[in-house]
């Protein structure tokens, strides 16, 4: 194994013994054990003259690979077989392969030259979204870039799987290909130089249930540390009374943990009555398995571009049926919400031939996008449709802004229902429609869409940045994009009040609905559902349990149109 060295960056402070180095808390818990530092390694991609069997010697390198990700899949758990399938899927796709050949051959260069061309090119496409599962494949890409440039040059995979209990594992970034190997029992914590709360690697930590903090680095392998991924902190050479503290925190949230098992399968209901539906949000038919397993009461946001991403065609509509219908499936007679396909603008897929644009957060995508490719958009609906046939699918449509968008939109529903009828094929005709209110114009014309739409669910994410005029990812903006904006809790208190009105369910499916902080806000505002990343539902089921749902109305409506900032806003939240 390659030696490794160590990761760069500034000290914190220091308290007495020990170091303590402050980053960002990307997973909560507290892990406790000794550094191992992942290997890097500085790749020539250069763009140099071929050798005379550089195709052979590309070919060779991806089988290579696909034999030591095989193996890898003999000896790991379902889930990350699961995850190394597909990075094989990745690494055999034909459009990849050949492009990076067309390079050498077209160009007379050397691989390391094309695999960095090819494979950059599709991750930043991906990389550019901002969305959090978008940017989880960019990583992926680049994860197995990065490896077929340590196979041509002559190097190992890293074997996380040998590492002894108690390792904490320092890195630039958590790779796919390292997390498919890494061991619970083994790995304590993850921390990394790079990323954030939404990053790969916090994805990855939080799915394994590994405290995790990032944006901390010059930890020597060897050291022992203490890693707070609840406070964002890394204590290098702990003392022994700082051990002794945080072993005790450690045993509390064990028994957390075990505390809030026993909100499995209980019914989401305040202590006066009121039910407030807690769902998944699942990006791959790979989420599903995690959704289950916490105890989900359905799927609340099913991102369906995911089907559509890392190929040079389309997915058919038989790939689409079969996805949508293991989804309805898995969940019965619980809800799983299927989001049409919601791309253009930020999230680029080359085969769809959008055009680059000045402003894509406001340009041609989601609906506006598949009323104009209605081919594309024709065939998702046959395949949603024929699912809804295997359980209580329902169709929402992204990005709504103007009564002709839904009315378009739900016509060719229509269409598409007489076309399966005709054919005698068995579907839901009273399949329930929806839309996401994530515009400001959608907020303003909420009463006419409640007459319109089976149910509303809002987008905090996008909707925050709309009604803020902040792009999310640019941070010299970033303290204004925040669902405790007054406009952005007076705006989902409108849209929750006007469904109400109506008689028709309304949800939330951005990130706001694992924040526990906003859960009887929520409450108070009359929303019925939550859609979450799966491992916050127990969590936010307590908050629900908890809590009195007449307190909850009466509070927020007393107190909604009084807030005039961020701070105060905060204030009003906590005394819900």
């Amino acid at each position: 194994m390659p030696s490794c060295r160590p990761l760069r960056a500034g000290w914190g402070s220091r308290m007495d013994q020990h170091t303590v180095l402050t980053g960002i808390g990307i997973s909560g818990g507290i892990g406790i054990g000794r550094v191992v530092v992942l290997p890097e390694f500085d790749f020539d991609t250069s763009k140099q003259k071929a050798d005379p069997e550089e195709a052979s010697r590309f070919l060779n390198a991806v089988a290579a690979l696909s034999a030591a990700i095989g193996q890898k899949q003999e000896t790991a758990g379902a889930e990350q077989a699961e995850i190394l399938e597909s990075h094989m899927m990745l690494l055999g796709d034909p459009s990849i392969s050949a492009e990076a050949q067309r390079i050498i051959e077209a160009e007379n260069c050397n691989s390391e030259y094309a695999v960095d061309q090819v494979f950059e090119t599709y991750a930043a496409l991906f990389l550019a979204s901002g969305d959090e599962l978008f940017a989880a494949r960019a990583a992926d890409l680049r994860d197995i870039k990065n490896n077929l440039l340590l196979i041509l040059d002559g190097k190992a995979l890293f074997d996380v799987e040998s590492l002894p209990p108690g390792s904490v594992l320092v890195a630039r970034e958590v790779t796919t290909t390292v997390a498919a190997g890494i061991n619970p029992d083994n790995v304590c914590a993850l921390v990394t130089r790079e990323g954030g709360a939404t990053s790969h690697t916090a994805i990855i930590a939080r799915s394994l249930g590994l405290p995790g903090v990032a944006g901390v680095s010059r930890i020597e392998a060897g050291s022992q540390v203490i890693v707070d991924g609840n406070r964002g902190k890394v204590i290098l050479n702990p003392t022994s009374k700082v051990l002794e503290t945080y072993r005790g925190l450690q045993e509390e949230q064990k028994a957390r943990k075990q505390t809030l098992e026993a909100y499995r399968g209980l019914e989401s209901v305040t202590t006066d009555g009121k039910s407030m539906v807690l769902f998944a949000n699942i990006g791959l038919v790979t989420d599903i398995a995690h959704a289950v397993a916490a105890d989900a009461e359905g799927i609340g946001l099913f991102r369906t571009e995911f089907l559509y991403m890392n190929r040079s065609t389309a997915p058919s509509e038989e790939e689409q049926f079969t996805a949508y219908k293991q989804v309805a499936t898995a969940f019965a007679e619980k809800p799983v919400i299927v989001r049409t396909l919601d791309v253009g603008g930020d999230k680029e897929i080359a085969y769809l031939g959008i055009e680059k644009e000045e402003n894509p957060f406001l340009g041609w995508r989601a609906i506006r996008f598949c009323l104009e490719r209605q081919g594309l958009f024709h065939t998702q609906l046959r395949a949603i449709l024929r699912a809804s046939a295997f359980g209580r699918v329902k169709i929402m449509l992204p990005m709504i802004s103007c009564a002709s968008e839904l009315k378009r939109a739900k016509a060719l529903i229509e269409e598409v229902k007489r076309e399966l009828s005709a054919g005698g094929i068995l579907l839901n005709q009273q399949i329930e429609v929806g839309i996401m209110i994530e515009t400001p114009a959608a907020v303003l014309m909420v009463d006419y869409f409640a007459q319109e739409a089976d149910f509303f669910s809002i987008g905090t994410n996008d909707l925050t940045q709309y009604i803020m005029a902040v792009d999310r990812g640019n941070q010299n903006v970033a303290q204004l994009c925040s669902v405790y904006q007054p406009a952005m809790l007076r705006a989902i208190y409108q849209v929750a009040q006007a469904a109400n009105r109506h008689g028709i369910e309304c949800g939330i499916c951005g990130e706001a609905g694992a924040d526990p902080l906003l859960t009887r806000f929520f409450i108070g505002c009359g929303v019925h559902e939550l859609s979450m990343t799966s491992n916050a539902i127990l969590g936010i089921r307590e908050r629900v349990r908890s809590g009195r749902y007449e307190v909850a109305k009466e509070r927020v409506a007393a107190g909604i149109h009084t807030l005039r900032d961020v701070e105060q806003a905060a204030a009003f939240l906590q005394s819900i």
